[in-house]
């Protein structure tokens, strides 16, 4: 794909940029409809999603990377994961690349990790509980970044709606997407291919250059929201600041009342580990 076009302002050290002329240097730059196309056809392909791509090719023209075939077993992966059929997904990646879960252990607990979580919403605490014993507990022990994800995930057997707790993150949908998106950058790496889409690698782009205007001091029209690209002005900002901070105190506040509870759940996976 051709270069996307560079944004330059040619302003030396500003100490603020007006919303209006912020969106007016943006419109200034011309970033064509096939650049557009590209990256669009690009995050299709890269996340697998065979049938949209190929509707996008019909409709834009453009011709994926890859042949759309080459998506299926990553698709039946996916939907696996995304329908939270976790241990069908562990199979088909141990039949399609046998040696991936036992070089990335971090991934297999996480595959691991949405099989529990899974018994949770189930509300399976019986299963739950012998599954972290059998197949958790010791790693837990071993290592201090899984245990804490332990921890958040067995907290979930402390609340009667744990879907209303602070931990109930976990079972958002958003969850197993992580997951499923975490897999499947993984088999792209094993098979040689871009692992992250490049409309992704922008996004990244774009945060860091924010952090680095952050860093200057300079006062200008951030995009707050990647989602719905909202941009607020400078004048916003400072309230939006102030909110956070606060948010950022009520968590803290929150963490605090569930000291208790990682407690009780540090104390219930070393129970387990002896069992």
């Amino acid at each position: 794909m051709s270069s996307l076009a560079i944004m330059n302002f040619g302003m030396e050290k500003p100490d603020e940029i007006s919303k209006v002329e912020w969106m007016g240097k943006l419109q200034s730059v011309h970033i064509t409809r096939a650049d557009m196309n590209k990256l669009i056809m690009n995050y299709l392909v890269t996340e697998g999603f065979k049938e949209a791509a190929e509707k996008f090719k019909m409709e834009s023209g453009i011709q994926p990377d890859i042949n759309p075939d080459e998506l299926d077993d990553r698709i039946r992966i996916r939907d696996a994961i995304q329908n939270g059929r976790i241990q069908e997904a562990i199979s088909l990646v141990n039949d399609l690349h046998p040696e991936l879960l036992d070089n990335d252990r971090y991934l297999y607990f996480h595959l691991q990790q949405q099989h529990l979580i899974e018994l949770i919403r189930e509300k399976n605490i019986e299963g739950a509980l012998d599954y972290a014993q059998t197949h958790l507990a010791e790693r837990g022990e071993e290592n201090p970044e899984i245990l804490s994800e332990l921890e958040r995930t067995l907290a979930l057997l402390a609340f009667e709606e744990p879907e209303k707790s602070p931990f109930g993150e976990l079972l958002h949908l958003s969850q197993r997407q992580k997951v499923a998106s975490e897999l499947n950058a993984a088999i792209l790496e094993l098979d040689s291919t871009d692992s992250t889409p490049k409309l992704a690698n922008l996004l990244k782009l774009l945060l860091w250059s924010q952090e680095e205007l952050d860093k200057a001091k300079v006062k200008y029209p951030r995009m707050t929201d990647l989602a719905t690209g909202t941009i607020e002005d400078a004048g916003n900002q400072q309230t939006d600041r102030r909110e956070r901070e606060n948010q950022t105190y009520d968590n803290e506040m929150d963490l605090k009342e569930l000291k208790s509870t990682r407690h009780l759940n540090h104390a219930l996976i070393k129970e387990l580990v002896k069992h």
